[in-house]
C-alpha cells in the first residue's frame, strides 16, 4: 500500500471518529486512543513511511468489538480500515 493512500484512509477514519456522538466512556476512550494513534501516523515525516504500529490494529478491533451494536456506521469505517491494513500486509 502506498503512504498517500494510507494516509488518506487513516484521514477519512479520523473524520469519522471525530464527528460521532453519543458514545459511553469505554467507547470514547477508545476512539481517544484511536485518534491518537491515527495522528501520530500521519504525523510522521513526510519521507518515513506510514506503517501503523500494532497497538492501532488491536485498538481498531477493539473499538469494534464494543461498538458494534450502537454504532453501526463507525464500525463499518473501522472494520473496513481493518481489513484494507490486513490485505495490505500490516
Amino acid at each position: 500500500m502506498q503512504d498517500q493512500e494510507l494516509r488518506r484512509i487513516l484521514e477519512k477514519l479520523q473524520d469519522e471518529i471525530e464527528g460521532t456522538e453519543t458514545i459511553d466512556e469505554k467507547g470514547l476512550a477508545l476512539l481517544r486512543e484511536l485518534d491518537a494513534d491515527i495522528q501520530a501516523v500521519l504525523a510522521r515525516a513526510q519521507g518515513a513511511p506510514a506503517q501503523p504500529e500494532q497497538p492501532l490494529l488491536q485498538r481498531l478491533q477493539a473499538a469494534i468489538d464494543h461498538l458494534e451494536i450502537t454504532h453501526p456506521a463507525l464500525t463499518r469505517a473501522l472494520s473496513d480500515m481493518l481489513a484494507i491494513l490486513s490485505n495490505a500486509g500490516i
